[in-house]
């Protein structure tokens, strides 16, 4: 008896990270798709009072949508979005967790390649999206730029100093270098202890992002000021635009 091949799935997990006009009534979205990463997607009609996509395609809704064959196959740069609807879970923040969601949106859409799927990045950035209006929302923030950088190979090994390859003292300050790794912290520079690195390490392994939240508690303001020249680094680019924007409403 022969055995039917199994069906190729057209519905996938996905976020709205950007949208863009395309024409008086369509949109072009940048998505972020558990299964098949980042895609440019055009949404026929989506401007349109009556469409049942306007109240959807919102940033940071987790959506199910439903793509054509090519999307699975790469046959095409921009897919056909065929249906969206909201998957459940957290809704759109508001006032500075907005603007957070943003920055991880606009580090998605600069650091990940197109049709690179990461699951658990996509996993990571769904939780976060969830916990941004909390009260330790900063390491949420951390735990996740952490794991982004991990996922796209750009993050070295925590517990390790880079360039001699030993185990990082856990006495011993340390600083998280662009061009050089995990170093000892030199003079009056700001560092993170070893035994800090190797439970962030841990964490990251482990893959738990609460775990690793609470694991970036200990070295907050430190981290946060390695992991940005780290990221724009890797950007090429001294000030995310999503920062410079939140920099000018605190100034007003």
């Amino acid at each position: 008896m022969a055995t039917r091949a199994p069906r190729t799935p057209t519905s996938f997990a996905a976020y709205v990270l950007h949208q863009y006009d395309w024409s008086e009534s369509s949109l072009i979205l940048d998505l972020f798709t558990r299964e098949l990463g980042r895609l440019a997607v055009v949404a026929k009609g989506a401007k349109k009072p009556h469409s049942n996509f306007r109240a959807v395609l919102l940033p940071f809704l987790r959506l199910q949508v439903g793509l054509g064959k090519s999307a699975v196959e790469g046959g095409s740069e921009v897919q056909t979005l065929r249906g969206a609807e909201w998957a459940g879970g957290a809704t759109m923040p508001a006032g500075a967790a907005l603007f957070s969601g943003f920055y991880l949106n606009e580090l998605l859409m600069k650091l990940l390649a197109r049709q690179d799927p990461h699951p658990a990045l996509f996993d990571a950035y769904a939780w976060t999206v969830g916990h941004l209006a909390d009260s330790d929302a900063e390491a949420a923030l951390r735990a996740f730029e952490l794991t982004l950088l991990r996922e796209i190979g750009l993050l070295p090994e925590l517990s390790i100093v880079t360039q001699t390859q030993q185990a990082v003292a856990p006495d011993t300050a340390h600083v998280l270098l662009p061009e050089a790794g995990v170093a000892p912290a030199r003079g009056g520079d700001a560092g993170i202890g070893g035994d800090a690195l190797v439970v962030l390490q841990a964490a990251l392994e482990h893959g738990s992002l609460p775990a690793l939240a609470m694991a970036c508690q200990a070295a907050l303001p430190v981290l946060k000021t390695q992991l940005r020249a780290l990221l724009h680094y890797h950007l090429g680019s001294s000030e995310l635009r999503t920062r410079r924007v939140m920099l000018g409403v605190q100034d007003l």
